[in-house]
């Protein structure tokens, strides 16, 4: 620790709890030590302020400066890591209470942000007018109560907390602990029969339901059913088109208009048109996120209205009775050593990737529109 006689610059007096107050002496002595130290070669920003604060205390500048060399040559007897520290201390101190000029502080801005100090630029008013329009959105944003929020992560946590296999046991067993691969398998993408926490689960939210390959196939054959398809038809496709290759983006958006947004397409779906509207401007030059808007208005009306439905529908009830609730292992000490002896590798995603193209590839050539006439031509050369 140092002590100085005209001002203690020790590294308490960098905590926060001091509440010291930063006061332009202070500065200008911290300014003049680093000019001294780094030989004129301030940053821009600390020369700007070096600048105005010559000017602004041009009356006792002979003694900022002979404080700052004091203040220098104490530094220099100590040791290299000490003063290092020491200085990264007081830097950090300095940037937090006399940020760069024009900037209300150096966390929000950012230094490389800082713009010119010593031009005197003229704000126009474009700028002042979306700053005002900025404050009156956020003045009249609805805002949340902490007991709304509190009472909704509460709500969360007590409906996934079953679901975590870090809160709470895995049935048969936990594969991180036994070595056991049962859990990965019951578990896998495409399976016929799931289990029933997996099952429990679809009902928490489309997303989720949508997020689980095999939840998604049982909601179809509900769609099936209701006549209802295209919306998560049409899902499917935006889907297809965000996360699918650059140069099939163009091929796709031209399918996707044909078959659900064209006038008189076979799977046309219904979404307001203001949003139709967008979207088919916006597929003139597609990109990956050109179907956001429709996509987000059928994700609702599926929320909303089918979600539910589906349910209490009987295709729902019926995998709630087959799902599978499979028996907790118990293993020995003798048989988890066993386990990790022979444990298996997993399977590689690349190969479950390559398994649901190719799933996807049969399903989509099932659907496909039979055509009659070449049909009716083969069947004639066989013939």
């Amino acid at each position: 620790m140092l002590t100085f006689q005209s001002k203690p610059f020790q590294t308490p007096y960098f905590w926060p709890t001091q509440k010291w107050v930063a006061e332009d002496s202070d500065y200008a002595i911290y300014l003049a030590k680093r000019n001294i130290r780094k030989k004129g070669m301030l940053e821009p920003y600390e020369q700007a302020h070096y600048n105005h604060l010559h000017e602004w205390l041009n009356h006792k500048w002979d003694f900022i400066v002979m404080q700052a060399t004091e203040q220098y040559k104490a530094g220099k007897e100590r040791k290299k890591p000490d003063r290092v520290v020491f200085d990264c201390q007081e830097r950090a101190y300095w940037i937090v209470n006399k940020p760069p000029r024009r900037t209300h502080s150096a966390m929000d801005s950012g230094l490389e942000l800082l713009i010119d100090p010593n031009s005197d630029e003229k704000i126009p008013f474009d700028t002042y007018r979306r700053m005002n329009l900025f404050y009156q959105q956020a003045i009249m944003r609805s805002k949340v109560k902490s007991s709304v929020s509190l009472g909704a992560l509460n709500k969360y946590v007590a409906t996934y907390k079953n679901h975590d296999p870090f809160l709470a046991p895995c049935l048969p067993s936990n594969p991180w602990l036994t070595d056991n691969d049962t859990y990965w398998t019951l578990n896998m993408r495409q399976l016929e029969v799931p289990t029933k926490m997996r099952v429990e689960r679809w009902s928490f939210s489309l997303f989720e339901l949508l997020s689980d390959l095999r939840g998604r196939d049982d909601f179809k054959i509900f769609l099936k059913k209701e006549f209802s398809g295209e919306n998560l038809a049409f899902w499917e496709a935006a889907e297809e088109l965000k996360w699918g290759t650059a140069s099939s983006m163009t091929s796709k958006a031209e399918t996707i208009f044909k078959t659900f947004l064209a006038p008189g397409a076979p799977r046309w779906i219904n979404i307001d048109g203001r949003t139709m509207g967008l979207t088919v401007k916006g597929l003139d030059h597609p990109h990956r996120y050109v179907l956001e808007a429709a996509q987000t208005h059928v994700f609702l009306l599926m929320k909303k209205d089918t979600f539910f439905r589906y349910l209490k529908s009987p295709v729902y009830k019926e995998i709630q009775k087959k799902a599978l609730n499979p028996e907790p292992h118990n293993f020995s000490p003798g048989q988890l050593e066993q386990n990790a002896q022979n444990r298996s590798p997993g399977i590689h995603p690349l190969i479950l990737w390559q398994q649901d193209e190719a799933e996807k590839a049969k399903a989509a050539a099932a659907s496909a529109p039979v055509d009659v006439k070449a049909l009716m031509s083969k069947l004639d050369r066989k013939k």
